[in-house]
């Protein structure tokens, strides 16, 4: 496949002065970098609104008027949808429509792989004519497929004997592990990974992980709270930083942790790998909605932001942290054979591998757990997903947390 280097639009400047671009969203995306290249590329000016999730999504459907672009995820999209906070994008305005992968438009890269359980992105990706969110093509989309990963848990190598001691969610759980433990504090996150590890330990079972009932909460923060009265987990963290934090200075020995978490402990030495559970991963996809007050020039500009995230560089950035992007051919132009080979092929890294600011995060002969992007991508367990029970679910979870 031939891919240009240059595939982003030219700059929407119809009349004098540079449009000025307010993002909402959260770090996973709103690096400094990529705000300081689009400004360059794009001709505009670009503010960031860095938030915690809950804090972005709240403002996100309260203030629409607060920001242009909302950078979320799909599972975040229900309630910004239903207050219309945002506005559907138009299809026909992306230039690299037809090149973003199968994953988000039929919520599988392969004919025999598993669509997993809960918000698979398709499902909330068209716009349908009565306005409602599905997954029949239409012209519209919701938002538009960017950044995303296959989340697990990860443990110091060091404190297991073998690998294949860590090779279920179930050792979330183990009591082996008493007083090592943490879990991510975000409801719609952390409920999946306690979730999972609780089904695979044989503690109970789900009719539905992905939409669960009251009484599948209630059973489930029983569990959780029988285990933190107890002392069994050490801390819950809300950051990717705080949770590698945990396991750097060595507080924790295993622990629900994101890509970021895990490149960040690689470059500081620390003996830490992401488990490759037998059940399978729980998966994130994230991307970029329009406010809807955008109109006119300002809109253009928009667009040209979005076509911008899709074409290329962005891509290779977020992949440094261990990100992959909706578009990868494009991706891959910017980035090195041994990037490419570590990061998507699931390769043994050939070289020293640098992260997005540009000091070493991976070693040379390191392997990505999981094997390929491809492969990875084909054991979705479950997607973070925004419940029927959602309200209750966030009730009952700060009423844990506060305990």
């Amino acid at each position: 496949m031939t891919v240009s280097t240059h595939v982003f639009p030219t700059p929407s400047l119809h009349t004098l002065g540079r449009p000025r671009l307010r993002i909402l969203g959260t770090a996973i995306s709103l690096l400094e970098q990529l705000r300081v290249r689009a400004e360059e590329d794009l001709g505009i000016d670009i503010v960031f609104d860095n938030n915690d999730f809950l804090s972005s999504q709240h403002k996100a459907a309260q203030s629409p008027d607060t920001y242009d672009i909302y950078d979320q995820c799909f599972h975040n999209l229900d309630i910004v949808w239903y207050w219309r906070a945002i506005q559907p994008i138009s299809i026909k305005r992306i230039t690299l429509w037809d090149e973003i992968t199968g994953l988000t438009k039929t919520g599988r890269l392969g004919p025999n792989a598993r669509l997993g359980q809960g918000d698979a992105p398709v499902k909330k990706l068209f716009v349908q004519p009565d306005q409602s969110l599905g997954e029949h093509p239409t012209g519209q989309i919701s938002m538009l497929p960017t950044t995303h990963n296959f989340d697990s848990f990860a443990y110091r190598s060091t404190a297991v004997q073998h690998q294949t001691d860590v090779t279920s969610w179930a050792a979330l759980l183990d009591h082996k592990w008493a007083g090592r433990v943490a879990l991510v504090d975000e409801p719609a996150i952390g409920i999946f990974d306690a979730a999972l590890a609780a089904e695979a330990a044989g503690l109970m079972t789900f009719k539905n992980i992905g939409n669960m009932s009251v009484g599948d909460i209630d059973q489930l923060i029983a569990i959780l709270r029988e285990r933190k009265r107890a002392g069994f987990f050490r801390s819950f963290w809300r950051t990717a930083e705080d949770a590698a934090k945990l396991m750097a200075d060595g507080r924790t020995d295993i622990q629900s942790m994101w890509s970021t978490g895990v490149t960040l402990l690689k470059s500081q030495g620390v003996p830490v790998r992401q488990a490759a559970p037998v059940e399978g991963y729980r998966a994130w996809h994230g991307g970029l909605c329009l406010s809807r007050g955008l109109s006119g020039r300002l809109l253009d500009a928009a667009y040209d932001y979005l076509n911008w995230w899709i074409s290329g560089w962005p891509g290779a950035v977020v992949a440094r942290q261990g990100y992959y992007m909706s578009t990868p051919e494009h991706s891959r132009a910017y980035l090195s054979k041994a990037e490419w080979d570590y990061w998507y092929g699931g390769l043994p890294a050939a070289e020293d591998l640098c992260g997005p600011d540009g000091s070493v995060c991976i070693a040379a002969g390191q392997i990505r757990s999981g094997g390929s992007y491809w492969q990875r991508a084909n054991c979705i367990a479950v997607w973070n997903t925004t419940m029927d029970e959602h309200n209750y679910l966030v009730r009952r979870w700060t009423q844990f947390m506060a305990e």
